[in-house]
């Protein structure tokens, strides 16, 4: 019976090692998730940019046409049908969606003319043909053409899948997070 309880002791005591182990692991895991999302580090997984790492980097002049940013879109009837959809994944932003990875191609005053394909003050953007349906089937309403109000900005990605500018329309630059910064990501 010795042989037992000794061989019991020592199990529960390497089981307590294991789990000392698996809850430090944890808690430096948590800090430098912690870390990184104070540090401005996001993870994209989504296909509209390169898939990795990526940084917020503060923009520190007026937002200009060109610009990649991470952005969190308002909370308007677009965004939550493109998240019960699964369009947007879950995040901080309002309406609880995560940021996105957009490029301006648009701001305050220019004209966006949207048919086939999405053209800006009467310069075709390439990669802009808009989808009629979603993957499911489901119909897909473009927004109507118009001029950015003040304070907005038009938002395009190049991957043919994107949910973007062309189906919710021009969102608040008070939305802009940063610049968004290639940290460590590829294209698969």
């Amino acid at each position: 019976m010795t042989v037992g309880a000794g061989t019991r002791q020592a199990m529960t005591a390497q089981q307590r090692r294991a789990a000392g182990i698996i809850l430090v692991a944890a808690l430096v895991a948590i800090l430098a998730i912690g870390a990184a999302l104070i540090g401005g580090y996001r993870v994209n997984l989504t296909p509209s940019e390169p898939l990795g790492l990526w940084r917020i980097v503060p923009l520190d002049r007026p937002v200009a046409v060109d610009d990649l940013v991470f952005i969190c879109p308002p909370a308007t009837a677009e965004i939550r049908e493109a998240r019960a959809r699964g369009y947007l994944r879950s995040g901080s932003c309002p309406g609880g969606v995560a940021p996105l990875i957009k490029t301006v191609i648009a701001v305050a005053g220019q004209h966006i003319e949207i048919g086939v394909s999405v053209s800006v003050d009467g310069w075709g953007v390439s990669s802009s043909s808009l989808a009629l349906r979603d993957g499911k089937g489901r119909p897909l309403t473009p927004f109507p053409s118009g001029v950015i109000p003040p304070g907005y900005v038009f938002l395009h990605s190049a991957f043919p899948g994107s949910y973007d500018s062309r189906y919710f329309g021009p969102v608040p630059a008070s939305g802009i997070l940063g610049l968004a910064q290639e940290v460590l990501t590829y294209v698969p």
